[in-house]
């Protein structure tokens, strides 16, 4: 399962967002810095209201939603690239996961201490990202030096690493990260193979108070907060930033649904941002939901965007992309639109596809197969 890291500085509501997200009270959420050391892992269950309209109309016994892992990493501070805050050990946290959410303090507090004294959520991301890019740098320096005698030898990865290592170093040095650098097909799969932490996809989480949410729309100071880290996540880096307030998420944790809603209403918005936000850290992991419905179960099958019909019969069973024939295809939304498999026939709206056919997010499927 792809792993998705939660990263940020100290006290800017990492491990509230945690368990927020998890539903648990796994992550310790304290007023100090370091109050997390070693990771804290849950798995996430995707919203997705698709499946009970699925279920609904197929009269289903139970609900699989797709699911992803999210890792609660320890805050960095400046100097992590150096040993600073047990940097080290934090960096090679976030070096394990395969995409980022980095958690950013848009709420203004007294009573919350900031390592840095004041709010600025955009020098925030900018520490973090020069501590990734330092480590990445050094990362890149090292790996160029142990390959020179190689190349020299005329081996070819050797040669094509340390070219593409020529291209990395002042594009890290110049203070921008991996993720940024334009490079061909070829030179992207070998950057996959040096790790970098500045390469892996990253959402910003905009963390934002109690009673921020309803008024966003204003001039108030997390309003100016959010719009700074959107404004700078899209020119800067090409990222999505996402608003949540993990405070009102740690509180909906236990209740039940409704009254879940009813605490929302009361505040004046319909959702806290956690939903959304789970949802974005799916698809940055290049993950897509294809659906299943029957009297037994709705359930949704994670593959890969771009992923064809055969691998995606995989993932249920590997007999069925052996022995793949066909995929029946039909958009959830054509399915809904004439609300039941028999109507979307003599719509025309179900079609066979077969092995060349890219499976899309929200297709529901039932394959056939031989083995």
């Amino acid at each position: 399962m792809l792993k998705t890291g939660i990263v940020g500085l100290p006290n800017v509501g990492k491990s509230t967002l945690f368990n927020a997200v998890t539903r648990t009270r796994k992550a310790q959420a304290a007023n100090f810095p370091f109050c997390t050391i070693e990771p804290n892992v849950g798995i996430v269950n995707v919203p997705d209201d698709r499946l009970q309209s699925l279920a609904t109309m197929s009269k289903s016994e139970k609900i699989l939603p797709a699911a992803i892992e999210f890792v609660d990493i320890a805050g960095l501070v400046a100097g992590a690239s150096e040993g600073e805050g047990l940097g080290n050990q934090f960096l090679s946290h976030i070096r394990e996961v395969d995409a980022i959410i980095q958690v950013v303090r848009c709420f203004e507090s007294s009573d919350i201490h900031h390592v840095s004294g004041s709010v600025d959520p955009v020098r925030d991301i900018e520490v973090i990202n020069t501590e990734l890019i330092l480590a990445d740098l050094a990362s890149v320096k090292k790996r160029s030096e142990r390959n020179q005698k190689a190349a020299r030898s005329g081996d070819k990865l050797a040669k094509a690493e340390v070219a593409l290592a020529d291209k990395l170093i002042p594009h890290l040095d110049s203070g921008k990260p991996a993720l940024t650098i334009e490079l061909d097909v070829a030179e992207k799969d070998i950057l996959r193979g040096f790790f970098l932490l500045t390469s892996k996809p990253t959402l910003f989480a905009c963390n934002v108070g109690e009673n921020d949410l309803a008024s966003l729309g204003g001039d108030s100071p997390a309003a100016k907060h959010v719009s700074a880290v959107v404004d700078y996540a899209a020119m800067s880096l090409g990222c999505e930033a996402v608003v949540i307030s993990a405070q009102i998420e740690s509180e909906l944790a236990d209740l039940p649904p409704e009254e879940a809603k009813e605490f929302l209403a009361g505040l004046g918005v319909e959702d806290s941002g956690v939903g959304q936000l789970i949802r974005a850290a799916y698809h940055l992991l290049g993950l897509r939901t294809y659906l299943t419905t029957g009297p037994k179960e709705t359930r949704a099958w994670t593959i890969h965007a771009g992923d064809k019909a055969p691998a995606a019969a995989g993932v249920i069973h590997s007999d069925f992309e052996r022995g793949f024939i066909a995929a029946q295809i039909v958009s959830f939304d054509d399915l809904m639109g004439c609300g039941s498999e028999a109507k979307a026939r003599e719509a025309g709206k179900l079609r066979l596809e077969g092995k060349e056919y890219v499976v899309q997010d929200g297709d529901v499927v039932e394959f056939r197969f031989n083995v």
